[in-house]
């Protein structure tokens, strides 16, 4: 019996997150709350974890105090089996420059493959919510023979030119071409009106991965991006395979959630991530057991929901409430709260995700808004109500009415 193989898993958590912003003003982005008590970090260390992996590292740049500090507390693993979850800023090894793309950000990083010499290396995104298991995937890289395997999720071909899409050669199960924001893609053929868009998850034999961004690093036309330019690397060399996200079959899913994957790399997809989040039978359900999404452990009481003080009752309809939030009289409808929001007397919240700390007077009004940490609504105040007014307040108002709110804003009335 062959020994086992040893698998190393990376996780590109660098990015800046300017399509997000002011939520990524402050931290990066895999460090923006997600789903009230959970990070988006959270969801690609969750899948590695639960998927076996226990050695993982994850790359950090841009902001990333608040991301370190959350995996620190959080991602606590036994030493005594060798097992553990490290942040690791850029550290400038190869001179005195940031990471120049994901690619760089590997290459200026080989000493960590280098001190645990795996077969294997996982290589995931930060910033996506799914789930997967990748002891799935893993199986399918070793017996393809391919030397790269890429993650594709299956997507209306109308939305071709938002991803990297991969044209399938379904017979030698190889990637034919690495297509980036197509205009023109052509459906799978099982399914013509759909294509095959990358996760920005691959799985490398290490030694292949090693010479590939080492050649990358010296190529002065390069991106220096591992979907950009790394996977066309292989699929030149007529080594990169796929694997179709179809084909895992995750521990307690079910039919309605099977298969889900966002990216929440605007403002819009992250508001409508949380929606998923949300109803009776959600979209994505957090509460499926058998593969749980794990989180820093909050030390808080239970959520509380009381009479305001004149004798109002509130109520809260399709929506999340987090540990330590107080809600008095208000009417919450198709919303997450954070951690220790504090809502009062004839407040209503509709159709809005609020972070940890917020506190909102009474007979306040939130509305399609998504208020950060530390925000502060006086009595009466209104966000998500006036797009004019907000737009004039300095506040973030996309084209589809979102109205987001900085870190720490005090809100008049």
């Amino acid at each position: 019996m062959s020994a086992p193989k040893k698998i190393f898993g990376i996780i590109l958590a660098g990015g800046e997150g300017k399509r997000l912003m002011p939520l990524t003003a402050d931290r990066a982005k895999p460090a923006v709350p997600f789903g009230g008590q959970y990070r988006l970090i959270d969801f690609a260390i969750s899948n590695l974890i639960n998927s076996g992996l226990r050695q993982i590292v994850v790359l950090t740049q841009y902001k990333s105090h608040s991301l370190d500090r959350h995996i620190s507390q959080t991602w606590r693993m036994s030493a005594l089996l060798d097992s553990y979850v490290a942040s690791v800023p850029a550290q400038q090894r190869l001179g005195k420059r940031w990471f120049s793309g994901s690619a760089d950000a590997i290459l200026q990083s080989l000493n960590l493959i280098n001190d645990e010499k795996p077969d294997i290396v996982v290589v995931i995104g930060a910033d996506h919510v799914y789930r997967m298991d990748f002891r799935q995937m893993l199986e399918a890289h070793i017996e393809s023979g391919a030397k790269a395997t890429v993650a594709g999720i299956r997507q209306p071909i109308a939305m071709a030119s938002q991803f990297g899409v991969i044209d399938a050669d379904t017979e030698t199960g190889r990637i034919k071409q690495f297509l980036e924001k197509p205009t023109d893609a052509t459906g799978l053929d099982d399914a013509p009106h759909e294509v095959l868009a990358s996760m920005g998850n691959y799985i490398f034999d290490a030694d292949a991965l090693i010479a590939a961004v080492e050649a990358d690093g010296e190529s002065p036309t390069s991106g220096h991006d591992m979907g950009g330019d790394i996977v066309p690397y292989f699929v030149d060399r007529g080594e990169a395979g796929y694997y179709d996200m179809k084909q895992n079959d995750v521990p307690g899913s079910s039919p309605r959630d099977r298969s889900y994957w966002r990216d929440v790399g605007t403002i819009d997809s992250f508001f409508d991530a949380h929606r998923d989040l949300i109803s009776t039978l959600p979209i994505f359900n957090l509460y499926n057991m058998e593969w749980p999404i794990h989180s820093q452990a909050v030390n808080s009481p239970p959520a509380k929901f009381v009479r305001d003080s004149v004798g109002r009752i509130g109520n809260a309809i399709d929506s999340i409430v987090s540990l330590g939030s107080v809600l008095s009289g208000t009417h919450l409808e198709r919303s997450v709260v954070g951690p220790w929001t504090l809502a009062g007397g004839g407040s209503t919240i509709t159709d809005s995700v609020v972070f940890d700390h917020v506190q909102v007077g009474a007979g306040s009004r939130v509305h399609r808004a998504i208020l950060d940490k530390n925000v502060v609504l006086a009595d009466g105040a209104t966000v998500g109500v006036d797009r004019e007014r907000d737009l004039q307040r300095g506040f973030t108002v996309t084209d589809s009415g979102i109205t987001v709110v900085g870190k720490g804003v005090f809100i008049e009335r």
